[in-house]
């Protein structure tokens, strides 16, 4: 039976009262203590892999057990970091796979650009480590199943995916919502992101920086000249690195629209956009983007610009819920609930004002300690961050294709569309190899 509209909001407090019970027993029995410290090691230092290591460590009883980054600069001023907030002076590394190699880490944070997350998460699976890997999972569809795969082999090694949302109260009482059918039916779903960036001027290739291991940044991407705009940050708006805004922001807002819906696997997928605001920018990647992904009764619709700030809705991002008797909008600010006019006087659904978020960031962090130490279930694992991922690629390759697609569930790839199928396993760059799982 539904919950009463009136009594929703009530019950959900009591929900996440419970719930919140619930998620601090552990899904499993572990002979691990809960005080048992935890040394974990970084690699890609610069920006969220260092407030994913940073936050880690501000954790009880966790320890650094190494730092790992390309750039000389960028390690040396996260060893400082670490050396004054943390009394420590853990080895430093420039190539990943030393760092691998250190007994005496458990559990690594892998903050590289997506284009290293699959190689550098199984390698150090491999290597007997637990794994805290950004958004998006991977960089591409396949790379998404291979690292789910890998996860599944090495089942007693925890992996928890950086969408730090799932462990926010507020975005769980609001699928609650979603769910308890109080929207009636629910016909369309949209999610948008609009970040204001500025224009990326086109700029020359130049030398490497110094203290740069430029190679081992490029990794398994194409051999090219460096460039700065293809570099720190920037990166994310260059196909052979990133997706995008589409699998930045993309990946936390689809994530629950499908959430919502139970949705996994669209019937097509459609896209429209290209590099409007600037056409002789640098990004490569569209700064304007409109995917529609169909189902059999509803559509989920994502919407981004790069260059524009604020969305039509006036809001920087969202998910809205459109149901028959009224809309629900979710962001990391909050939700609330508005009816369908019935007349001047009568509304269908009783509007829920504006509920707090609650922020998640510092609980997923947690959940990932609580997984290793006691068993319990990350609030994002692999195989989440798998369809997220791969739903958000479905839209880069609709748009980079120009064609309308569709998906054969049973071979895993599109049909009869070969530009399409040929984005869905990238081609590493010797000698690294994609890994086989």
């Amino acid at each position: 039976m539904n919950p009463s509209r009136r009594r929703f909001v009530k019950n959900s407090v009591k929900i996440a009262a419970v719930t919140s019970i619930v998620s601090a027993i552990p899904s499993q029995v572990s002979c691990s203590n809960p005080n048992d410290k935890i040394v974990v090691g970084g690699i890609g230092l610069r920006s969220q892999g260092w407030a994913n290591l940073n936050g880690l460590l501000h954790q009880p009883n966790v320890e650094c057990g190494g730092l790992c980054d390309i750039d000389d600069r960028i390690l040396k001023g996260r060893a400082e970091q670490v050396e004054k907030e943390f009394q420590a002076k853990p080895p430093l590394y420039k190539d990943f796979r030393k760092l691998l190699e250190n007994k005496d880490i458990d559990a690594v944070v892998v903050g590289t650009p997506d284009h290293w997350h699959c190689l550098i998460a199984v390698m150090a699976l491999e290597a007997g480590k637990h794994v805290y890997v950004e958004k998006p999972m991977a960089n591409s569809i396949e790379e998404a199943r291979i690292m789910a795969r890998a996860a599944v082999k090495h089942r007693k090694l925890v992996v928890t995916v950086g969408q730090w949302q799932r462990s926010g109260r507020h975005w769980q009482d609001a699928m609650e919502y979603v769910h308890s059918g109080e929207l009636g039916t629910i016909s369309r779903v949209k999610a948008w992101a609009y970040t204001g960036k500025p224009k990326l001027v086109v700029a020359p290739d130049g030398p490497v920086p110094e203290g740069v291991d430029y190679d081992m940044w490029l990794g398994p991407a194409k051999k090219r000249p460096f460039n700065k705009n293809r570099f720190h940050y920037n990166f994310r708006y260059f196909w052979d690195y990133a997706g995008g805004l589409m699998t930045d922001w993309g990946v936390h807002m689809l994530d629950y629209a499908m959430d919502g819906m139970n949705a996994i696997t669209p019937k097509t997928i459609v896209a429209s956009g290209g590099r409007f605001s600037y056409p002789d920018g640098a990004r490569q990647t569209p700064g304007t983007l409109n995917i529609g992904y169909e189902f059999d009764d509803f559509t989920i619709n994502w919407e981004h610009s790069v260059n524009l700030g604020v969305s039509p809705e006036g809001l920087s991002h969202g998910v809205m819920f459109q149901g028959t008797n009224g809309n629900l909008l979710v962001n990391r600010n909050g939700w609330k609930v508005s009816g369908e006019k019935l007349n001047k006087d009568e509304k269908k659904l009783e509007e829920i004002p504006h509920q707090a978020g609650t922020g998640g960031f510092t609980e997923h962090l947690a959940n990932f300690l609580d997984a290793i130490r006691l068993g319990a279930k990350p609030h994002c694992p692999v195989e989440r961050g798998r369809d997220v991922a791969v739903f958000a690629h479905m839209g880069n390759i609709a748009y980079r294709t120009g064609d309308k697609l569709a998906w054969d569930t049973s071979k895993g790839m599109f049909l009869k569309n070969k530009k399409a199928n040929d984005l869905i396993t990238p081609t590493y760059r010797e000698p690294w190899k994609l890994p086989k799982y």
